[in-house]
């Protein structure tokens, strides 16, 4: 098949990892990629920078190229001139054309079917306070086919949208990358010698990183020299928000970094007051950490299974009594809780998603031409 992806801009999210994974792996068994993305920012213009000039700051620099999961990605990338809808002009024709965001979801509405059978991808439901509701909720009652990475997302598709034939695909973790070092040098893996919980850090609200700090200050007070291990996408943290001393805080850390950040946990932290699917679950888990977790994303059904423990949301003492009862354990109980997280993911992998998220592909277009012969 020809399939373009459309998607906003490239960068480091996980869900353009997702992206960028199925880009490679889809490649890998013969079909034919484009990428679409508007820039990540735009220069400025003429008027723009003689302004500049005139206040005193000086020409301005042409924005840098951002960082994306697709710099090791051999796929052909179109990028646009400007950040703007695409149009029958900008893609050529193919066999699937998918959205992977509410505003190319619009963009992608409006094209011909010679672009191709149309799917959205879901990845959120992206009706968040600084985004138009309204918009947001329009694009999921679109006749495209849609795939959703989580069962709370494929819920939503048919509960409050009608829509009974919606995908459901998980993504996965890559466990060549994402795994116990301990059991890679068959040493006895057991709990850390000093109790360590570890968090993903973002300032965004939803995320939930002020939950799992006030958990950590209200367990550190009864688990003697309890450390915090915290990884950032690269923001250093404010004020308002800042890191107990002593954490060990990397900022933008390499995939290799984020493995050693997960091994070296008794429990890692999710405190999520919403989310897609939420990867650093199933990558904790793959490094054999047990995940304490709100019931936002795929929480629910990955901790099912007693990998982990799953707290109520928004409930930082909740999450301090998991980390109490995880610290606990005994070596023989942590292990198990252990192996228990590990077995979890391993039987799943990114071969197994990429042949669910093709025959999704698969079912758009076999419905797209069942409507063109019924015309």
């Amino acid at each position: 098949m020809k399939i373009t992806f459309v998607l906003p801009t490239l960068g480091l999210t996980g869900g353009m990892r997702v992206l960028s994974i199925y880009t490679e792996l889809l490649q890998k068994r013969g079909h034919k990629i484009l990428i679409v993305s508007a820039p990540p920012e735009r220069p400025p213009t003429l008027l723009q920078q003689l302004r500049s000039l005139v206040r005193g700051r000086g020409w301005q620099p042409a924005p840098q190229k951002e960082p994306s999961h697709f710099d090791k990605v051999d796929v052909e990338h179109l990028l646009l001139d400007t950040d703007r809808p695409i149009t029958d002009v900008d893609v050529p024709d193919a066999d699937i054309i998918m959205a992977t965001w509410w505003e190319t979801a619009e963009w992608v509405e409006k094209l011909s079917p010679r672009k191709g059978a149309k799917v959205y991808f879901l990845q959120h439901y992206e009706a968040f306070d600084y985004i138009p509701k309204g918009r947001v909720e329009a694009t999921w009652k679109l006749p495209m086919h849609k795939i959703a990475v989580a069962q709370w997302l494929a819920d939503i598709a048919r509960n409050v949208y009608g829509d009974l034939s919606v995908s459901l695909v998980p993504p996965t973790v890559d466990t060549k990358q994402f795994y116990d070092p301990q059991l890679r040098s068959k040493q006895p893996q057991g709990k850390q010698s000093v109790p360590t919980v570890g968090m993903y850090y973002s300032t965004t609200p939803w995320k939930g990183c002020d939950i799992a700090l006030k958990a950590f200050s209200i367990a550190a007070k009864k688990i003697p020299n309890l450390r915090l291990v915290a990884f950032g996408s690269g923001e250093t943290p404010p004020t308002y928000l800042p890191l107990p001393e002593g954490t060990e805080y990397i900022m933008a850390p390499t995939q290799d970094q984020l493995r050693e950040s997960y091994s070296r946990c008794d429990a890692w932290l999710f405190s999520s007051r919403s989310e897609g699917f939420g990867l650093p679950i199933i990558e904790a888990m793959a490094c054999g950490t047990p995940v304490i977790g709100t019931p936002a994303g795929a929480a629910p059904e990955m901790l099912a299974g007693g990998g982990g423990i799953l707290v109520n949301m928004d409930d930082p003492e909740d999450m301090a009594r998991a980390i109490e009862q995880i610290c606990q354990l005994s070596d023989a109980e942590w292990r198990a809780m252990s192996e228990t997280a590990l077995e979890t993911v391993i039987h799943y992998t990114w071969e197994d998603a990429t042949a669910l998220f093709e025959a999704a592909l698969y079912t758009a277009l076999e419905g797209q031409q069942q409507l063109t012969k019924n015309a």
